[in-house]
């Protein structure tokens, strides 16, 4: 059984930073092959998730949602089964639960950006940013 856990979630002041990191387990022989991706969703909002990263499956191709382009950059480790989101400079409006999904992207693709497209997802840790 695929399990992702998730930890570095928070409260911290406007301007500092916090590091999420997901590792995964049950799944170990082709993590190597999935993508992983970076989600959240304010408490507030009843919107869908919202993307935020998504790395390739050899780290090479990385993509961004524009509001944290140059403040958080993804990263992985596929000998420790581990993704690695640092969050820096943050500004309250990035106050929301973060999730991490993992999955086999699509053919032609190596980062995945839409939701439905992860079959995999981590319990979500709590990003909360005071002013």
């Amino acid at each position: 059984q695929v399990q992702l856990v998730q930890s570095g979630g928070g409260l911290v002041q406007a301007g500092g930073s916090l590091n999420l990191s997901c590792v995964a387990s049950g799944r170990t022989e082709s993590f190597s092959d999935d993508a992983v991706g970076w989600f959240r969703q304010a408490p507030t909002s009843r919107k869908e998730r919202e993307f935020v990263a998504s790395i390739s499956y050899n780290g090479r191709a990385t993509n961004y949602v524009a509001s944290v382009k140059g403040r958080f950059t993804v990263s992985r480790d596929n000998a420790k089964n581990t993704a690695v989101l640092p969050l820096n400079s943050l500004p309250p409006e990035d106050t929301a639960i973060y999730y991490c999904p993992i999955d086999y992207p699509p053919f032609g693709r190596a980062v995945v950006t839409l939701p439905d497209e992860y079959a995999y997802w981590g319990q979500g840790t709590q990003v909360t940013v005071s002013s």
